[in-house]
Protein backbone atom coordinates (compact mmCIF):
# COMPACT_ATOMS: atom_id res chain seq x y z
CA UNK A 1 0.00 0.00 0.00
CA UNK A 2 1.44 3.41 -0.98
CA UNK A 3 1.05 6.46 1.70
CA UNK A 4 1.57 9.55 0.09
CA UNK A 5 2.04 12.12 3.21
CA UNK A 6 2.71 15.49 3.71
CA UNK A 7 5.05 16.94 6.46
CA UNK A 8 8.61 18.09 6.14
CA UNK A 9 11.06 14.69 7.24
CA UNK A 10 12.15 14.60 10.80
CA UNK A 11 9.83 17.55 11.81
CA UNK A 12 9.18 16.92 15.66
CA UNK A 13 5.63 16.40 16.46
CA UNK A 14 3.34 15.51 19.27
CA UNK A 15 1.93 12.36 20.23
CA UNK A 16 -1.03 14.06 20.19
CA UNK A 17 -0.74 16.49 16.87
CA UNK A 18 -2.93 16.06 14.27
CA UNK A 19 -0.97 15.05 10.48
CA UNK A 20 0.09 18.39 9.20
CA UNK A 21 -1.05 17.57 5.70
CA UNK A 22 -3.76 15.20 4.03
CA UNK A 23 -2.73 11.87 3.30
CA UNK A 24 -3.44 9.87 -0.16
CA UNK A 25 -3.77 6.23 0.62
CA UNK A 26 -3.83 4.02 -2.73
CA UNK A 27 -5.75 1.11 -1.91
CA UNK A 28 -3.94 -2.35 -2.23
CA UNK A 29 -6.00 -5.04 -4.26
CA UNK A 30 -6.51 -7.59 -1.10
CA UNK A 31 -8.60 -4.77 0.15
CA UNK A 32 -10.99 -4.36 -2.67
CA UNK A 33 -14.49 -4.62 -1.56
CA UNK A 34 -14.38 -3.29 1.94
CA UNK A 35 -16.41 -0.50 2.62
CA UNK A 36 -15.06 3.02 3.37
CA UNK A 37 -16.08 3.29 6.79
CA UNK A 38 -13.98 0.22 7.81
CA UNK A 39 -11.23 0.95 5.38
CA UNK A 40 -10.97 4.30 7.44
CA UNK A 41 -11.18 2.80 11.12
CA UNK A 42 -7.97 0.85 10.28
CA UNK A 43 -6.25 3.79 8.91
CA UNK A 44 -7.49 6.20 11.57
CA UNK A 45 -6.63 4.09 15.04
CA UNK A 46 -7.73 6.38 17.93
CA UNK A 47 -10.01 8.19 15.82
CA UNK A 48 -13.69 8.04 17.14
CA UNK A 49 -16.11 6.40 14.88
CA UNK A 50 -18.46 9.51 15.34
CA UNK A 51 -15.50 11.67 13.91
CA UNK A 52 -14.99 8.98 10.76
CA UNK A 53 -18.11 9.26 9.58
CA UNK A 54 -18.66 12.97 10.06
CA UNK A 55 -15.51 14.07 7.52
CA UNK A 56 -17.04 10.88 5.16
CA UNK A 57 -20.63 13.29 5.26
CA UNK A 58 -18.73 17.14 4.92
CA UNK A 59 -16.86 15.59 2.22
CA UNK A 60 -13.42 15.83 3.81
CA UNK A 61 -12.72 12.26 2.59
CA UNK A 62 -12.79 11.31 -1.20
CA UNK A 63 -12.20 8.73 -3.23
CA UNK A 64 -10.27 9.53 -7.01
CA UNK A 65 -11.17 13.29 -5.93
CA UNK A 66 -15.35 12.33 -5.74
CA UNK A 67 -17.36 12.98 -2.62
CA UNK A 68 -18.26 9.51 -1.55
CA UNK A 69 -20.92 8.07 1.55
CA UNK A 70 -19.40 5.90 4.30
CA UNK A 71 -20.90 2.11 2.69
CA UNK A 72 -19.01 2.70 -0.49
CA UNK A 73 -16.81 0.03 -1.73
CA UNK A 74 -13.60 1.01 -2.30
CA UNK A 75 -11.17 -1.16 -5.23
CA UNK A 76 -7.84 -1.95 -5.88
CA UNK A 77 -6.00 1.58 -7.28
CA UNK A 78 -8.22 3.95 -5.82
CA UNK A 79 -6.96 6.81 -4.00
CA UNK A 80 -8.71 7.91 -1.01
CA UNK A 81 -7.91 11.23 0.58
CA UNK A 82 -7.90 11.14 4.47
CA UNK A 83 -7.86 14.76 6.06
CA UNK A 84 -5.57 15.44 8.85
CA UNK A 85 -7.88 14.69 12.08
CA UNK A 86 -6.02 14.50 16.17
CA UNK A 87 -4.67 10.67 16.62
CA UNK A 88 -4.00 9.76 20.00
CA UNK A 89 -1.07 7.79 20.82
CA UNK A 90 -2.62 5.49 22.94
CA UNK A 91 -3.77 2.98 20.40
CA UNK A 92 -0.56 2.38 19.50
CA UNK A 93 0.81 2.33 23.11
CA UNK A 94 -2.49 -0.34 23.35
CA UNK A 95 -0.95 -2.16 20.68
CA UNK A 96 2.15 -2.67 21.55
CA UNK A 97 0.63 -4.13 25.19
CA UNK A 98 -1.08 -7.11 23.32
CA UNK A 99 0.63 -10.40 23.72
CA UNK A 100 1.39 -12.00 20.62
CA UNK A 101 0.17 -15.82 20.32
CA UNK A 102 -0.45 -18.40 17.63
CA UNK A 103 -2.98 -21.11 18.45
CA UNK A 104 -3.18 -24.81 17.19
CA UNK A 105 -3.20 -24.69 13.28
CA UNK A 106 -6.22 -27.15 11.84
CA UNK A 107 -5.35 -25.31 8.85
CA UNK A 108 -2.97 -22.66 7.32
CA UNK A 109 -2.27 -21.46 3.85
CA UNK A 110 -2.05 -18.81 1.29
CA UNK A 111 -5.53 -17.47 1.49
CA UNK A 112 -7.13 -19.38 5.19
CA UNK A 113 -5.92 -20.12 8.45
CA UNK A 114 -8.04 -22.53 10.82
CA UNK A 115 -7.50 -22.64 14.44
CA UNK A 116 -8.89 -24.71 17.49
CA UNK A 117 -9.48 -21.54 20.00
CA UNK A 118 -9.58 -22.18 23.52
CA UNK A 119 -11.98 -21.76 25.55
CA UNK A 120 -12.37 -18.20 27.48
CA UNK A 121 -10.25 -16.32 24.59
CA UNK A 122 -12.54 -13.94 23.11
CA UNK A 123 -12.53 -13.47 19.14
CA UNK A 124 -11.93 -9.70 19.04
CA UNK A 125 -11.09 -6.55 21.41
CA UNK A 126 -14.48 -5.06 22.85
CA UNK A 127 -17.24 -5.26 25.40
CA UNK A 128 -14.40 -4.74 28.19
CA UNK A 129 -12.35 -6.96 26.67
CA UNK A 130 -8.78 -5.11 25.54
CA UNK A 131 -8.02 -8.01 22.50
CA UNK A 132 -9.12 -10.80 21.10
CA UNK A 133 -7.72 -13.67 18.88
CA UNK A 134 -7.18 -11.70 16.14
CA UNK A 135 -5.24 -8.87 17.86
CA UNK A 136 -3.36 -11.50 19.45
CA UNK A 137 -2.74 -13.25 15.63
CA UNK A 138 -1.98 -9.71 14.09
CA UNK A 139 0.95 -8.75 16.93
CA UNK A 140 2.38 -12.62 16.09
CA UNK A 141 2.31 -12.18 12.54
CA UNK A 142 3.62 -8.81 11.84
CA UNK A 143 4.26 -9.21 7.94
CA UNK A 144 0.66 -11.04 7.51
CA UNK A 145 -0.91 -8.10 5.22
CA UNK A 146 -4.26 -9.66 6.02
CA UNK A 147 -5.72 -10.98 8.75
CA UNK A 148 -9.66 -11.09 9.56
CA UNK A 149 -12.55 -13.34 11.20
CA UNK A 150 -14.62 -15.03 8.74
CA UNK A 151 -17.13 -15.73 11.97
CA UNK A 152 -17.50 -15.50 15.20
CA UNK A 153 -17.04 -17.72 18.36
CA UNK A 154 -19.04 -16.72 21.89
CA UNK A 155 -15.24 -16.43 24.46
CA UNK A 156 -16.20 -19.26 26.11
CA UNK A 157 -17.22 -21.63 23.43
CA UNK A 158 -13.98 -23.76 22.45
CA UNK A 159 -13.18 -25.16 19.18
CA UNK A 160 -12.48 -24.22 14.91
CA UNK A 161 -12.33 -20.86 14.16
CA UNK A 162 -11.78 -19.21 10.41
CA UNK A 163 -9.43 -16.23 9.63
CA UNK A 164 -8.78 -14.72 5.91
CA UNK A 165 -5.54 -14.25 4.89
CA UNK A 166 -7.08 -12.43 1.52
CA UNK A 167 -9.96 -9.90 1.07
CA UNK A 168 -11.16 -12.38 -1.77
CA UNK A 169 -11.01 -15.14 0.71
CA UNK A 170 -12.83 -13.10 3.10
CA UNK A 171 -15.98 -12.24 1.48
CA UNK A 172 -15.83 -15.89 -0.43
CA UNK A 173 -16.17 -17.56 2.87
CA UNK A 174 -18.98 -15.19 4.96
CA UNK A 175 -20.97 -15.86 1.69
CA UNK A 176 -20.83 -18.93 2.01
CA UNK A 177 -21.86 -18.72 5.49
CA UNK A 178 -24.45 -16.43 4.54
CA UNK A 179 -26.09 -18.74 1.90
CA UNK A 180 -25.72 -21.73 4.86
CA UNK A 181 -23.44 -23.53 1.84
CA UNK A 182 -21.47 -24.91 5.42
CA UNK A 183 -21.46 -27.19 7.24
CA UNK A 184 -21.05 -25.89 11.43
CA UNK A 185 -21.94 -29.18 13.74
CA UNK A 186 -20.62 -28.33 17.70
CA UNK A 187 -20.69 -30.90 20.86
CA UNK A 188 -23.02 -29.64 23.66
CA UNK A 189 -23.71 -31.48 26.87
CA UNK A 190 -26.92 -30.87 27.93
CA UNK A 191 -29.13 -31.64 31.45
CA UNK A 192 -31.23 -34.50 31.69
CA UNK A 193 -31.96 -37.18 29.24
CA UNK A 194 -32.51 -35.50 25.85
CA UNK A 195 -35.48 -37.42 24.08
CA UNK A 196 -34.16 -39.08 20.97
CA UNK A 197 -36.94 -38.17 18.50
CA UNK A 198 -36.30 -34.59 19.53
CA UNK A 199 -33.99 -34.14 15.97
CA UNK A 200 -35.04 -30.80 14.70
CA UNK A 201 -35.36 -27.31 16.65
CA UNK A 202 -36.91 -24.24 14.22
CA UNK A 203 -37.93 -21.89 16.84
CA UNK A 204 -37.45 -18.18 15.78
CA UNK A 205 -34.98 -15.91 18.28
CA UNK A 206 -34.84 -12.39 19.26
CA UNK A 207 -32.64 -10.67 20.70
CA UNK A 208 -32.53 -8.40 23.86
CA UNK A 209 -30.63 -6.20 26.12
CA UNK A 210 -30.64 -6.28 30.38
CA UNK A 211 -31.18 -3.09 32.17
CA UNK A 212 -27.11 -3.14 32.37
CA UNK A 213 -27.15 -2.76 28.73
CA UNK A 214 -25.93 -6.74 28.40
CA UNK A 215 -26.80 -8.61 24.84
CA UNK A 216 -29.38 -11.61 25.89
CA UNK A 217 -31.25 -13.52 23.37
CA UNK A 218 -34.74 -15.48 24.05
CA UNK A 219 -36.87 -18.26 22.12
CA UNK A 220 -40.05 -16.55 20.31
CA UNK A 221 -43.05 -16.82 18.11
CA UNK A 222 -43.62 -17.14 14.56
CA UNK A 223 -45.62 -14.07 14.37
CA UNK A 224 -43.02 -11.77 16.27
CA UNK A 225 -42.03 -9.21 13.78
CA UNK A 226 -38.70 -9.06 15.81
CA UNK A 227 -37.81 -12.91 15.76
CA UNK A 228 -35.57 -14.59 13.59
CA UNK A 229 -35.81 -17.83 12.02
CA UNK A 230 -33.28 -20.30 13.66
CA UNK A 231 -32.80 -24.08 12.25
CA UNK A 232 -30.89 -26.35 14.57
CA UNK A 233 -30.34 -30.04 14.05
CA UNK A 234 -29.54 -32.45 16.94
CA UNK A 235 -28.17 -35.88 17.37
CA UNK A 236 -27.84 -37.64 20.43
CA UNK A 237 -24.11 -39.00 21.10
CA UNK A 238 -23.86 -40.09 24.27
CA UNK A 239 -26.18 -40.66 27.44
CA UNK A 240 -24.49 -40.10 30.43
CA UNK A 241 -26.13 -41.19 33.61
CA UNK A 242 -26.71 -39.40 36.95
CA UNK A 243 -24.30 -39.69 39.55
CA UNK A 244 -26.85 -38.89 42.96
CA UNK A 245 -23.66 -39.59 45.07
CA UNK A 246 -21.80 -36.53 43.75
CA UNK A 247 -25.52 -34.67 43.07
CA UNK A 248 -25.13 -34.95 39.37
CA UNK A 249 -28.16 -35.01 36.81
CA UNK A 250 -28.79 -37.75 34.25
CA UNK A 251 -26.28 -35.72 30.94
CA UNK A 252 -26.32 -35.92 27.39
CA UNK A 253 -23.97 -35.63 24.83
CA UNK A 254 -25.39 -33.90 21.78
CA UNK A 255 -24.37 -33.05 17.90
CA UNK A 256 -25.73 -29.95 16.78
CA UNK A 257 -25.67 -28.97 13.32
CA UNK A 258 -26.76 -25.22 12.68
CA UNK A 259 -27.99 -23.91 9.74
CA UNK A 260 -28.71 -20.51 11.11
CA UNK A 261 -26.08 -18.52 12.78
CA UNK A 262 -27.56 -16.56 15.18
CA UNK A 263 -26.40 -14.99 18.16
CA UNK A 264 -26.32 -17.99 21.46
CA UNK A 265 -28.51 -20.19 19.08
CA UNK A 266 -27.49 -23.60 20.20
CA UNK A 267 -27.04 -22.35 24.07
CA UNK A 268 -30.48 -20.68 23.50
CA UNK A 269 -32.55 -23.62 21.64
CA UNK A 270 -30.95 -25.94 23.97
CA UNK A 271 -32.18 -24.24 27.04
CA UNK A 272 -35.64 -23.28 26.02
CA UNK A 273 -36.07 -26.95 25.50
CA UNK A 274 -35.51 -27.77 28.70
CA UNK A 275 -31.99 -28.88 28.45
CA UNK A 276 -29.56 -26.01 29.35
CA UNK A 277 -26.37 -26.45 28.32
CA UNK A 278 -23.95 -27.54 31.68
CA UNK A 279 -21.66 -24.93 32.54
CA UNK A 280 -23.63 -22.03 30.65
CA UNK A 281 -23.37 -18.68 32.57
CA UNK A 282 -26.16 -17.05 30.57
CA UNK A 283 -28.93 -19.55 30.06
CA UNK A 284 -27.71 -22.81 32.32
CA UNK A 285 -28.58 -23.93 35.96
CA UNK A 286 -26.64 -21.76 38.05
CA UNK A 287 -26.47 -23.79 41.02
CA UNK A 288 -25.82 -27.07 39.44
CA UNK A 289 -22.65 -25.02 37.65
CA UNK A 290 -21.24 -24.12 40.91
CA UNK A 291 -21.54 -27.70 41.95
CA UNK A 292 -20.00 -29.11 38.21
CA UNK A 293 -16.66 -26.81 39.18
CA UNK A 294 -16.35 -29.20 41.99
CA UNK A 295 -16.32 -31.86 39.74
CA UNK A 296 -13.55 -30.57 37.11
CA UNK A 297 -15.97 -28.45 34.81
CA UNK A 298 -14.84 -24.87 35.00
CA UNK A 299 -16.46 -23.94 31.59
CA UNK A 300 -19.50 -24.00 29.62
CA UNK A 301 -19.54 -27.74 27.78
CA UNK A 302 -19.88 -26.30 23.93
CA UNK A 303 -17.56 -27.37 21.34
CA UNK A 304 -16.82 -26.50 17.73
CA UNK A 305 -16.16 -29.95 16.18
CA UNK A 306 -16.23 -29.72 12.27
CA UNK A 307 -16.75 -27.34 10.05
CA UNK A 308 -16.89 -28.07 6.11
CA UNK A 309 -16.78 -25.13 3.22
CA UNK A 310 -15.37 -24.96 -0.17
CA UNK A 311 -12.28 -23.46 -0.08
CA UNK A 312 -12.27 -19.59 -1.50
CA UNK A 313 -9.29 -20.54 -3.93
CA UNK A 314 -9.08 -24.15 -4.55
CA UNK A 315 -13.20 -24.73 -4.73
CA UNK A 316 -12.18 -28.10 -3.07
CA UNK A 317 -14.30 -29.21 -0.26
CA UNK A 318 -12.58 -28.76 2.94
CA UNK A 319 -14.01 -30.70 6.16
CA UNK A 320 -12.20 -29.86 9.51
CA UNK A 321 -12.61 -31.71 12.88
CA UNK A 322 -10.91 -30.34 16.41
CA UNK A 323 -11.54 -33.19 18.86
CA UNK A 324 -12.96 -32.21 22.27
CA UNK A 325 -10.46 -29.91 24.40
CA UNK A 326 -8.49 -32.04 27.78
CA UNK A 327 -11.15 -31.09 30.53
CA UNK A 328 -14.50 -31.73 28.32
CA UNK A 329 -13.19 -34.79 27.22
CA UNK A 330 -12.15 -35.76 30.86
CA UNK A 331 -15.12 -34.92 32.42
CA UNK A 332 -17.13 -36.89 29.88
CA UNK A 333 -14.43 -39.77 30.56
CA UNK A 334 -15.18 -39.52 34.71
CA UNK A 335 -18.79 -40.01 34.07
CA UNK A 336 -18.26 -42.77 31.47
CA UNK A 337 -15.67 -44.44 34.34
CA UNK A 338 -18.19 -43.94 37.01
CA UNK A 339 -21.31 -45.48 35.35
CA UNK A 340 -18.81 -48.60 34.48
CA UNK A 341 -18.01 -49.02 38.22
CA UNK A 342 -21.52 -49.28 38.90
CA UNK A 343 -22.42 -51.55 36.04
CA UNK A 344 -19.93 -53.51 37.21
Amino acid sequence: MKHIIGGKPGEPRSPEAPPVAVRLVEVHPDDAGQRLDNFLMRHLKGVPKTHIYRIIRNGEVRINKGRTAADARVQGGDVVRIPPVRVSAKPEEAERAIPGREFPLLLDDDAVLAINKPAGVAVHGGSGVSFGVIEQLRRARPDARFLELVHRLDRETSGILLVAKKRSALTHLQDQFRERETGKTYLALVIGEWPANKKVIDTPLRKYLLPDGERRVRATTADDAEGMRSVSLVKVQKALPARHGLGLPAMTLLEVTIKTGRTHQIRVHLASSGHPIVGDEKYGDFDLNKRLVKHGLKRMFLHAWRLQFTHPQSGERVQLGAELPEELADFVGAAEQADENHSN
